[in-house]
């Protein structure tokens, strides 16, 4: 079986005060794949996330990098967060500099690179994220779906092996997430592995390879995100519901072979089955 790119092993994180975050926590992560971290509001789910690039340190158990403990010290740490990116959930947690070019400049910058490599990236990452025409725009000018481009570009411009983003769609519009998903996706053809925190199960439905369902501290379950989606009793114990395409599917009838992963693929189905119904 090949080696996880990232997994993490009985992983134990109590905060100040005693207080238990994550507990006997177990996850892989696979090269090239679109893994959603589902769970309510306040499950831990951020937590995990801040120790997949070595933010936060585990009180108990390991993390693993290409089948290997990861180390805290100083150099290695840089070079797990160069093959690692974190994108916060709160995009002004992220941003600091003046402008959005000073801003997604840091990161190349404090890795060593040239000026003139920076400049390659920084309009690399400007031009993967649709933003190019917002360089010089200070910072705290941005709209929110704005701000939240720029952080990820910030992070793209590291190229990193795997992009972990917190809660990537919460406090966008309808226009801007499909904006958001179609960079991601893009992102990920190109090669990137992607993980993300939601609660949305619409979102992990419809985007996601792979589902691991988080609750209390701990992933309940992690696989193929059709078979885990349609566990209802575990869903109702994660305080989440099915999402609803697959709902509308099982109850049409459709095989298993033939769920729709999107709405239009849902309406498809239902148009053929009502011509079927009223020929």
């Amino acid at each position: 079986m090949t080696v996880p790119l990232l997994a993490v092993h009985e992983l134990e994180y109590r905060y100040p005060g005693g207080v238990v975050a994550l507990r006997d926590l177990h996850l892989q992560i696979r090269k090239g794949q679109k893994l959603a971290i589902l769970g309510a509001n306040g499950s831990g789910k951020t937590t995990l996330l801040l120790h997949l690039n070595g933010t936060f340190r585990p009180t108990h158990g390991e993390i693993r990098l290409d089948g290997q403990p990861v180390s805290y010290a100083r150099q290695a740490l840089n070079d797990w967060r160069r093959r690692v990116g974190l994108v916060l959930q709160e995009p002004d947690d992220q941003l600091f500099a003046a402008t959005v070019e000073q801003d997604i400049s840091f990161g190349p910058l404090n890795l060593g690179l040239s000026a003139a490599e920076t400049r390659e990236r920084v309009q690399e990452a400007l031009e993967a994220l649709r933003i190019a025409h917002l360089a010089q725009r200070a910072t705290h000018t941005l709209s929110f779906g704005q701000k939240k481009r720029a952080a990820i570009a910030g992070i793209v411009a590291m190229r990193p092996e795997v992009l972990v983003l917190d809660e990537p769609t919460a406090g966008l519009d309808p226009h801007g997430v499909t904006h958001l998903l179609g960079v991601l996706r893009q992102l990920h053809e190109a090669g990137a592995t992607l993980v993300f925190s939601t609660h949305d199960v619409e979102l992990a439905y419809t985007w996601a390879d792979e589902v691991a369902i988080f609750h209390e501290g701990a992933v309940r379950i992690q696989g193929e995100t059709t078979a885990v989606l349609s566990n209802r009793e575990l869903l109702h114990q994660a305080r989440l519901r099915p999402p609803l395409l697959l709902e509308v599917a099982q109850v049409l009838g459709v095989d298993r072979e033939s769920l729709p992963r999107t709405r239009e693929a849902l309406l498809e189905i239902a148009t053929r089955y009502s011509l079927l119904a009223n020929p």
